[in-house]
This record gives C-alpha cells, sequence and structure tokens, in this order.
C-alpha cells in the first residue's frame, strides 16, 4: 500500500489531509534518547534530547569555560596551550554532567556507574563517544565538537 505521507506509518486512514495526526490526536515525545555503545560492547547509555530550555542551561554553563579557552587557545606559550586543553576537557565534563540519564551494562570496579565514576575511572573511549552524542544531539558541527 502506497501513502501519500513520508511516514513510516500508517494513522489508520484518519489523518489532518497532508498525512499526520488530526489535530488534538496526541503525539508521544521521548525526551531521552537510548543508544547502544558502538565502543563498549553490550553498553547502552541514555542522554537528554535537546530542547530550548536545555540548550539555553547548557549555553549559561559553557560560556564563561569557552571564553577563556578562546583566549588562552590565541596565546603562543605552552602553558597558554596546557590551560586550554585542560579548560577542554572541563567543557567536555560539563556536557556529561549536563546530559547523561545513565549507562546500562557496565559496572565500574563493581559499582554502577555514574557521571563522575564514569569521569574518573571509565573507559575514555566510552566517555568520548557518550560527549560525541551530545554533541551531536545540540547540533554542533564536527569542528565545534572536537573543541
Amino acid at each position: 500500500m502506497k501513502f501519500l505521507s513520508h511516514s513510516a506509518k500508517p494513522t489508520n486512514g484518519v489523518t489532518d489531509g497532508r498525512g499526520g495526526p488530526m489535530p488534538g490526536e496526541a503525539v508521544s515525545y521521548d525526551s531521552v534518547i537510548r543508544t547502544m555503545s558502538k565502543t563498549v560492547p553490550g553498553v547502552m547509555f541514555s542522554i537528554n534530547r535537546i530542547s530550548f530550555g536545555r540548550r539555553l542551561e547548557l549555553t549559561r554553563l559553557v560560556r564563561e569555560i569557552s571564553q577563556r579557552a578562546e583566549f588562552l587557545e590565541a596565546g603562543t606559550g605552552l602553558e597558554s596551550k596546557i590551560e586550554a586543553n585542560m579548560l577542554a576537557q572541563e567543557i567536555e565534563a560539563v556536557y556529561l554532567r549536563w546530559a547523561l540519564v545513565g549507562i546500562y551494562g557496565l559496572t565500574i570496579d563493581g559499582e554502577p556507574p555514574s557521571v563522575e565514576n564514569l569521569l574518573e575511572k571509565g573507559p575514555e573511549e566510552l566517555m568520548r563517544e557518550i560527549v560525541g552524542a551530545i554533541k551531536a544531539q545540540c547540533g554542533l558541527s564536527e569542528a565545534e565538537r572536537k573543541n
């Protein structure tokens, strides 16, 4: 059966004429995204989906750190570069604390993982994968994600 809409599922024949649900019908929206890890098989993580309010909150959290990091990046000294790198890692920790809801299928030293023990003792490749997923959810470009 062919549908005019690009929707993957039919609406039981009741549409608004454009293939969407009728006005007044509830649309389900999950504010959390669950993803299977590509770096640690058998592990799943969930992150908050971006919203206007969450984007505003994140911007507030990283604004000052980002400005300091950009200033230090412009410096030519080794000390400035090291400090800028440290601030970039601090920003990644902010992203993780801001968006990570849970990690499933993993224990760290026999305990369920928290954001803090993932940062402190967890597999770095998993932490970087999760931060990358968070940045992708925020719509950051590849260049912005590297920072």
